[in-house]
């Protein structure tokens, strides 16, 4: 069934159909919450917040055709919200930690100046996957958010420009200049193109 047939459902009083939203979509807002943010229970927090305030408005959306953009739209108002609360910086720190696969716990600096010639053998994917997560911490935001809606959430150029409510050219401007930017960070982090291209 559809989303925008489960919408209605919902609307004629069917609360299990609201029920199927939310465990269709949960997973999908955390993961992009998350890679927003960075930090597990403040994703947890706002997609809670997320699916209260779909459950509160659903009935006011207009095109339910739309539900992808505008339930990710409420999202990244509540991620606004959060890190203008705690005033996060997009940067981060070459002496920030890094759990490895074996559990030890070292500087980003350290992992990555370890003497490997080919830093792709020695990552296993969930070490990738964090690596790539703080040089996205490390480009402007506004670029930042719209690679993660682009290759983590799979959403069109079009939906992303309905959520963020700016121009498809701007949008298409970000993801150039912040893929750009992306691949100068994990240049400064040392990371090779073989990890950049195995990973976004």
């Amino acid at each position: 069934m559809e989303d925008s047939q489960l919408i209605l459902k919902f609307i004629d009083g069917d609360v299990q159909a609201f029920n199927v939203l939310v465990n269709r979509w949960q997973n999908r807002i955390y993961n992009f919450v998350f890679k927003v943010l960075g930090k597990r229970e403040d994703a947890k927090d706002v997609t809670q917040k997320t699916f209260i305030k779909v459950y509160k408005n659903l009935r006011k959306l207009k095109d339910k055709q739309k539900f992808s953009a505008w339930i990710h739209q409420i999202a990244m108002n509540h991620c606004r919200d959060e890190m203008r609360k705690n005033k996060r910086s997009p940067t981060i720190s070459i002496h920030e930690k890094i759990r490895t696969s074996t559990g030890e716990e070292m500087e980003l600096k350290d992992f990555l100046s370890d003497g490997s010639s080919d830093i792709a053998d020695e990552l296993c994917q969930g070490e990738v996957a964090e690596i790539i997560r703080k040089g996205l911490k490390m480009i402007p935001e506004e670029q930042r958010i719209v690679i993660i809606m682009k290759e983590y959430q799979g959403l069109k150029f079009r939906e992303i420009s309905e959520i963020l409510q700016e121009p498809l050219n701007t949008i298409k401007s970000r993801m150039y200049y912040g893929l750009n930017a992306l691949r100068k960070a994990l240049a400064e982090l040392e990371i090779d193109k073989e990890v950049f291209q195995y990973e976004v």
